[in-house]
């Protein structure tokens, strides 16, 4: 069974050993690709949900199996929206492709064209720690406009994704970076 998540890391050291074209290893550049797996901490966050999800499909068979079809269509409806916050949370990101960057949150994405983008560049900065309020100096990969202004950052080497992976944290930032260099010539 292919794992589409996987083919980030499988195509960029494929490209490494032809070392051809590294930094754009994909061959349809049309489409939208994150240029990295998904972390630890997302996938074994999205793991707990699907294993409530489970838990509660269970409920909502026993509750069906007791006669009470209100309340296990109810625990099957609050199964379907936690599998659905799995699946979420597994696409939250930063992606990428010939028509422009888009980051991708839980609840909303913003795509910024590539003629819309002054610069992608690595930054230091005060960084949120797996995304809680709370802040710690790290990386960050951040975008900014024509005209000055600046999303969020688009990568941080202390979110879910690049928590104790600073390798894949910096491969990923020179990917998108190279993407940038590539479709945001003006």
């Amino acid at each position: 069974m292919p794992l589409p998540f996987l083919t980030a890391d499988r195509a960029f050291d494929a490209a490494a050993e032809n070392a051809d074209d590294v930094a754009l290893p994909f061959d349809d550049h049309d489409l939208w690709r994150r240029p990295y797996r998904p972390g630890p901490w997302r996938v074994g966050a999205a793991a707990l949900l699907l294993l409530l999800a489970s838990f509660i499909l269970l409920a909502a068979m026993i509750i069906a199996f007791a006669g009470a079809l209100p309340g296990a269509a109810a625990c099957l409806g609050f199964a379907l929206v936690v599998v659905l916050c799995a699946l979420r949370l597994l696409r939250v990101g930063t992606w990428v492709s010939r028509h422009g960057v888009r980051r991708v949150g839980f609840l909303m994405t913003h795509t910024v064209p590539w003629d819309k983008t002054q610069a992608v560049r690595t930054v230091q900065q005060p960084v949120r720690w797996l995304g809680l309020p709370r802040t710690v100096q790290g990386q960050a990969l951040v975008l900014v406009q024509q005209g000055g202004a600046q999303l969020a950052p688009l990568l941080t080497d202390h979110n879910a994704d690049f928590l104790s992976r600073h390798e894949a944290f910096d491969r990923a930032a020179d990917t998108v970076e190279a993407w940038s260099a590539e479709y945001a010539r003006t």
